[in-house]
């Protein structure tokens, strides 16, 4: 974070962005249980599938339109709309923007390994989640 954002405002703006993403991820989810049917969702996470996919086309409309506009509260929007918005929405849009600056730079094997990594670990670290809570349940 630059120094151009002082820390309460910064705070706030991601808190408050946050809140928003939060709240419009679980709408969709339950705005498409409604449409599809609980048996649908309940077979496939087609609510996760599409905000991560929402979550990730915006997260490349707004860094591509941060930097190609480069607007006077640009640290601002970014910590608003990005961090906290799109990341209460879906932290899959971090991802996606990082490992695609990783791809954009030229860093391949870099970006391979944190995409396996990522994927790996994070459903290896859930099930490690569930069997440590099932021992001690």
């Amino acid at each position: 974070m630059s120094n151009a954002t002082p820390q309460i405002y910064a705070s706030l703006s991601v808190a408050l962005g946050g809140g928003i993403g939060a709240l419009a991820r679980y709408q969709i989810g339950r705005v498409m249980t409604g449409w599809l049917g609980a048996p649908a969702v309940t077979a496939f996470p087609f609510a996760t599938l599409a905000v991560n996919t929402i979550g990730s086309l915006l997260m490349g409309l707004l860094a591509g339109w941060l930097v190609r506009t480069a607007p006077e509260n640009a640290d601002q929007l970014r910590l608003l709309l990005g961090v906290g918005l799109l990341g209460g929405f879906t932290t899959f849009s971090a991802f996606s923007l990082e490992l695609a600056y990783l791809v954009q730079r030229g860093q391949i094997g870099l970006a391979a390994i944190y995409l396996m990594l990522s994927i790996g670990l994070g459903i290896s670290g859930f099930f490690f989640g569930i069997t440590v809570t099932r021992l001690f349940s």
